[in-house]
């Protein structure tokens, strides 16, 4: 199996020198850019497996940079920035970042999200069936399973979960959730949404008031969380 390729876009020399020392260490190979434009050049050229990527940059806003990636290209991005405000964090994800950190951060968390996400982009292949610790999806019979016990759910829940498997490791803002689920009318609808989480961790999460698969990410979304 070929080596996974990280593309870091940070204009950082001392981030970018931690992160690589970290990820050839873990087995990654990586190439580095300093700027956006390099960047968008460089993953144009040799497009890498996952990109980490800076929201601040000194030739472009990292978003416009996100935007033009997902113009051509569909492969994990995490963006790993200072900056950290919900309104932020919420516009990167819904311009198509796969996930969020913020600096200073832990080398360790960040390879285990890179490794989550590949995983995740790997699984987008057709399938009946996705699995996440106890729990089993069949996409085509429309049936979840815990402890291989069918566990009966309505057909919104069941359209939430698919979502949720489908994305394993990816926070999911409650926009986009909304908007997927009930349409853009119902983009608003906060509460609405937390109704049918409370009820899915009833059926799935062994102590719902103490969820392991399905968390709240404080005033952006949700993520379901894989489980080895």
């Amino acid at each position: 199996m070929a080596p996974v390729l990280v593309q870091i876009i940070d204009d950082e020399p001392q981030i970018r020198k931690v992160l690589r020392l970290n990820l050839e260490a873990a087995g990654y190979v990586v190439m580095e850019s300093n700027g956006g434009n390099e960047g968008c050049s460089m993953a144009a050229a040799n497009p890498p497996h996952i990109i980490v990527l800076d929201l601040g940059l000194p030739d472009r806003d990292g978003i416009s940079v996100l935007r033009e990636i997902r113009s051509w290209a569909d492969m994990p991005v995490i963006i790993l920035s200072v900056k950290n405000t919900e309104e932020v964090i919420i516009r990167a994800l819904d311009y198509g970042a796969d996930d969020y950190m913020t600096k200073p951060f832990s080398p360790a968390e960040l390879i285990a999200r890179i490794r989550a996400n590949i995983r995740r982009a790997h699984g987008k292949k057709e399938t009946t069936f996705i699995e996440n610790g106890s729990l089993k999806i069949d996409l085509i019979k429309r049936l979840v399973y815990k402890n291989d016990e069918e566990v009966k759910v309505t057909n919104t829940e069941f359209q939430l979960l698919a979502l949720f498997f489908e994305n394993i490791g990816k926070v999911l803002t409650q926009n986009i959730i909304l908007n997927k689920i009930w349409g853009a009318d119902h983009s608003e609808d906060a509460q609405y949404l937390r109704v049918f989480i409370g009820q899915i961790r009833k059926k799935i999460e062994d102590i719902p008031a103490r969820p392991k698969y399905i968390l709240t990410e404080s005033g952006v979304g949700y993520r379901m969380v894989h489980q080895d």
